[in-house]
């Protein structure tokens, strides 16, 4: 498995060599990929123009994730809106070597009953199962357990590891799997013995933070998110144990709060989630991966000359 970045979940944006080069300096070895702005340029100027600065640093940085630039769960009009894209979405995401969708349910509704609710996203899901299939996609579905985040809310919906393996099972689809998220495992009742229970194969993407110690599981909010190892209230050295026992080879992915970190700068941001991440990791007895230098990232990010302003 690899330490990888996702510049969203920690509010870090900028050029494409930007972040390659933000990554690679804060000793992550994969990132996510923003297949809306990636899809976009190999229009603009063809596969290999859009997939240079990748391609460069590709020894040194996987792909992990990427996320659909549509709300799947919104109204129909949207929803097919957003689907003329997503075939070619797979297709691109295949071409660079990106082969793993994530998508998050909501918890709630305030317009269908979870009956109904179950029936659009299990048709949905296969849907756009359907679409990725062709290109090797896998799909990854996240449940999301803060009880905040149902709160007030009309109906219920989806928010444990039985309801998603069953929508999964529903769907009919063979490229779909689970998203393990250790914040919303833990604080959906989970324990991390469980973890073993699920087949390696099921297992699409991993995402990592931590909560207080003093705060008590059924009164976790989604805003107490912090960076692994920051709470202490959830034992991420043992899950990444398991993890690694299970012969996982996937992305692991800081997901704290994103509004954890205010106005902070993207290169402390990037270097605390980096510094986390990093602790946790030789805590559990895995390889450290090197950190690259700043020169040798500036390097790799800029490989063929080509200047950020470029990127435009």
């Amino acid at each position: 498995m690899f330490k990888n970045l996702n510049p969203s979940a920690l509010g870090v944006s900028g050029h494409q060599s930007e972040v390659i080069e933000i990554a690679l300096t804060y000793g992550f070895r994969g990132m996510d990929l923003d297949i809306e702005d990636f899809a976009s340029r190999v229009r603009r100027r063809g596969f290999d123009y859009a997939a240079r600065l990748i391609r460069s640093a590709s020894k040194m940085l996987r792909l992990g994730n990427f996320t659909l630039p549509f709300d799947w769960e919104g109204d129909e009009e949207a929803f097919r809106a957003g689907m003329e894209k997503v075939p070619e979405y797979g297709v691109v995401a295949s071409q660079i070597g990106c082969p793993r969708c994530v998508l998050s349910i909501s918890p709630a509704s305030d317009q269908l009953p979870y009956h109904e609710n179950f029936e659009v996203h299990r048709r949905r899901l296969a849907e756009i199962a359907e679409a990725m299939a062709p290109a090797g996609i896998r799909i990854g579905l996240r449940f999301q357990a803060a009880p905040n985040l149902r709160k007030n809310r009309t109906f219920q919906f989806i928010h444990d590891l039985d309801a998603t393996t069953l929508l999964i099972s529903m769907s009919g689809a063979k490229n779909v799997g689970l998203v393990i998220d250790v914040w919303d495992w833990i604080v959906s009742g989970l324990s991390l013995e469980k973890l073993r229970t699920i087949p390696l194969e099921q297992i699409v993407a991993v995402q990592v933070a931590d909560l207080p110690a003093n705060v008590p599981i059924n009164e976790a909010k989604e805003e107490q998110r912090l960076l692994p190892g920051d709470g202490g209230g959830i034992d991420i050295v043992g899950f990444l144990r398991i993890l690694a026992q299970m012969g996982y080879q996937g992305p692991v992915t800081p997901m704290p709060y994103r509004g954890l970190f205010g106005r902070t700068r993207r290169d402390t941001v990037a270097r605390m989630a980096g510094d986390a991440l990093d602790k946790v990791w030789r805590a559990a007895g895995l390889p450290s991966d090197y950190r690259a230098s700043a020169t040798a990232a500036v390097a790799a990010a800029s490989a063929s000359g080509q200047s950020s302003n470029e990127e435009k």
